[in-house]
């Protein structure tokens, strides 16, 4: 399960939570713009725009889980399982497969206008990368500046929805997620009024009571009403440090913790990592499960004309910053409490 949110301040954000019970061992990569992009059934692509995301590299082929482009473009797949449908390659159309979709549309589309011609020619197939690699059933939130969509490949055909709420979470299908919002449409981050009944005095006992009714549950619609509620009441001053700071409590809303959903036989999903992504200034930011310092990856910072790819692997292992630091007087009493102890022992052996 996941959850994937854009959010405006004076720069632009995207990102997402990857939630699962295990790792493939993801990476932040960088792919310059020379990098070959080779597609199974469609033509390769020499050259392309540069991006920065997560993604397992296999057989030197980085599988982006969320991406964004040097132009600013967006995209993310999540897990749309029991109802994303693939086809068969078919004549005349842009046969792509699911891990190439990422790659596909960020390489050659400057912004979500862009993305819609593409989409209109594409036949989303179901190629295995490899046998131990199968296709996911996922769904894609793509996403600029100006606009945001939802794709979904299901069996009546590839479809394309308008998002304005910006968040994607799994199932059900996107344009039930938005009409299930109907149910919340009273929430609100004010104070509410007493509108039971005006021969009753009730009133507020708690601060927050206008959210009384957001789901806190862990499941994907509950997830997805819970991160509208949140990005669409979000404020943040404009500076870089405070808007992706907002942007971590924001998708903090729909986090897992381990234990809370079981899996069986001691399998729990959690959130594995987090991401938030400076669209504009590419600089992809990153917690995870264990970690939540904020770690940077700046793709401006690589060779985007060259054709290597720029791996690190995600620092997962704790950060922990101690804000007092040793003083000289502390060395002393320690020194002298520890001669203490030693009297004592020596005191102790000698009766």
């Amino acid at each position: 399960m996941c959850t994937a949110a854009t959010y405006q301040c004076k720069d632009f954000y995207f990102g997402r939570t990857l939630d699962n019970d295990f790792s493939y061992g993801e990476e932040i990569v960088v792919m310059p713009r020379r990098f070959p992009l080779s597609f199974r059934d469609t033509a390769d692509m020499e050259s392309h725009y540069a991006m920065v995301g997560t993604a397992h590299v296999a057989e030197g082929q980085p599988l982006y889980y969320d991406a964004v482009n040097e132009k600013g473009l967006c995209m993310a797949g999540l897990n749309f399982v029991g109802n994303a449908y693939y086809r068969e390659r078919e004549e005349g159309r842009e046969n792509v497969a699911t891990f190439e979709l990422i790659p596909w549309i960020l390489g050659q589309c400057a912004g979500v206008e862009a993305a819609r011609i593409l989409l209109g020619k594409l036949n989303l197939t179901g190629i295995s990368f490899r046998q131990d690699l199968p296709p996911a059933r996922l769904h894609w939130i793509i996403a600029d500046r100006k606009e945001c969509i939802v794709v979904e490949s299901v069996k009546e055909g590839l479809k394309v929805y308008d998002n304005p709420a910006g968040i994607l979470s799994n199932n059900p299908p996107f344009d039930e997620q938005m009409f299930h919002l109907n149910n919340y449409m009273h929430l609100s981050p004010e104070e509410p009024g007493n509108r039971f009944s005006p021969e009753l005095p009730l009133e507020t006992y708690s601060r927050g009571m206008g959210a009384i009714g957001l789901p806190g549950d862990l499941s994907s619609q509950s997830r997805f009403v819970r991160a509208v509620f949140t990005k669409m009441n979000s404020v943040s001053g404009d500076s870089e440090t405070e808007s992706v700071s907002q942007f971590f409590h924001i998708l903090g809303s729909v986090e897992q913790q381990r234990g809370c959903c079981r899996l069986g036989d001691d399998r729990y999903e959690i959130t594995i990592y987090t991401s938030c992504c400076n669209a504009e200034k590419g600089i992809y930011y990153y917690t995870t499960y264990e970690n939540h310092q904020i770690t940077a990856v700046d793709m401006y910072r690589e060779k985007l004309d060259g054709s290597c790819l720029a791996r690190y692997p995600m620092i997962r292992e704790q950060q922990i910053k101690i804000q007092n630091e040793w003083r000289e007087g502390q060395s002393a009493l320690a020194k002298r409490g520890k001669k203490k102890e030693e009297w004592r022992l020596r005191r102790g052996r000698n009766r």
